[in-house]
């Protein structure tokens, strides 16, 4: 079983910046792909990024293409998104998820985060 608590997010106005964590405990994230999926009021959960168990794949929405950035840690168990040029339509609850063999799909991940709030607005 692992564990997931993401972190980081909150309100920031467009053209701002956040970064998001996601802190994997009582098993390492080494050997997970590890995906980010956002999803807004009244929206189903669309896939954002993901990245490879090495960290040298990375594959991303092209809605996010340019401004997020997944990076990851696996010496302190911790998968990153950097988010740059905010828009309002980035405003979603953003989730962290490990152990997938698609990554781009949400159905195939086994772990998942509760999310984190990031609104975007002036």
């Amino acid at each position: 079983q692992v564990q997931l608590v993401e972190s980081g997010g909150g309100l920031v106005q467009p053209g701002g910046s956040l970064r998001l964590s996601c802190a994997a405990s009582s098993r390492t994230i080494s050997n997970y792909i590890m995906g980010w999926f956002r999803q807004a009021p009244g929206r189903e959960r669309v896939f954002v990024g993901c990245i490879s168990r090495s960290g040298g794949t990375k594959v991303y929405a092209d809605s996010v293409k340019g401004r997020l950035t997944i990076s990851r840690d696996n010496a302190k168990n911790t998968v990153y998104l950097q988010m740059n040029s905010l828009k309002p339509e980035d405003t979603a609850v953003y989730y962290c998820a490990a152990d997938s063999t698609d990554c781009t799909r949400a159905t195939s991940y086994n772990y998942w985060g509760q999310g984190t709030q990031v609104t975007v607005s002036s």
